[in-house]
């Protein structure tokens, strides 16, 4: 299993490493990697990280030195809705006139997809996060993202924040776009990890915690376990019909929903949590 990131040193060039277990990044520039769509197009892309780092000579910083970039170059970001029963209740909560598409969505045959981001828009760890400034009811949504190849393969795993504006969402269905998708809406990073069954990543928790002012209105934790479907039928939901030249990143849902009486507030800090890859924190803004 590796990590591979996006950095930047000293406002310098872009460039991608492998976060190492001794907390330093081993730079894959000087063995000829610029981007990180390079290792994820590979037939095996834990296989060419392992022959990349048998170079010795790799140059490596300390995590102290570098900014950590989104682990997103030119792919879209999709997001897969209801994959959790504890999403369906809190969708079903928004509004009576909701609850019944919510709930025949999770028993449904296909999933819920719809487009999240474009890659530019993409913020990273440190980044700030946005809510709405026409919405009153706001919530981070912390998910595990699939990351996807041109070839329609689920190559890697990052962490995704899904930012929602419940009552926007509540109010009609097809307001859903407005809800999800505007400026600094969706975060995600530390690093893609490339190399663990499907089996593995189901082991892992993914839990989050919102702090004001130093201390967190907050907390709340899952398994990857409880998501309903499986990763390659969503991502092949995802990809019917449809090409990514650049590959794809999945949002998968979320099964931590803070209660009908909490929305975020300008300043609060997003720490988002999955056991096997790291930590997402970003602090809130109004766009």
């Amino acid at each position: 299993m590796h990590k591979l990131c996006r950095f930047q040193k000293d406002g310098g060039r872009v460039q991608v490493g492998v976060i190492t277990e001794l907390g330093s990044v081993c730079e894959l520039g000087f063995a000829g990697i610029s981007t990180l769509t390079e290792i994820l197009e590979a037939s095996d892309p834990a296989a060419r990280v392992e022959e990349l780092l048998q170079d010795d000579d790799l140059p490596t910083h300390s995590l102290a030195d570098i900014t950590l970039l989104a682990p997103i170059e030119g792919q879209e970001v999709w997001a897969a809705g209801v994959t959790y029963l504890r999403s369906k209740t809190a969708r079903m909560g928004e509004s009576d006139f909701s609850a019944n598409a919510y709930d025949r969505v999770y028993a449904a045959d296909r999933p819920e997809i719809f487009l999240k981001s474009l890659p530019e828009k993409v913020v990273g760890p440190g980044d700030e996060v946005g809510i709405r400034e026409d919405a009153k009811w706001n919530v981070p949504e912390p998910e595990l993202a699939l990351v996807i190849n041109s070839r329609k393969k689920v190559v890697g795993y990052t962490i995704g924040n899904d930012m929602s504006s419940r009552d926007i969402e509540g109010e009609n269905l097809l307001y859903l776009p407005q809800a999800k998708v505007y400026d600094k809406s969706c975060a995600m990073g530390p690093c893609i990890v490339i190399g663990p069954s499907e089996a593995e990543v189901r082991a892992w928790t993914i839990g989050v915690k919102i702090s004001r002012d130093g201390a967190a209105v907050f907390e709340g934790e899952t398994t990857i376990d409880q998501i309903k479907r499986s990763f390659d039928e969503l991502a092949g939901y995802l990809c019917r019909s449809q090409s990514f030249p650049m590959g794809a990143a999945l949002l998968t849902g979320t099964g931590v929903v803070p209660g009908d009486d909490f929305t975020l507030a300008v300043g609060d800090v997003v720490t988002i949590d999955i056991s096997g890859i790291g930590t997402l924190e970003n602090t809130v803004a109004v766009v």
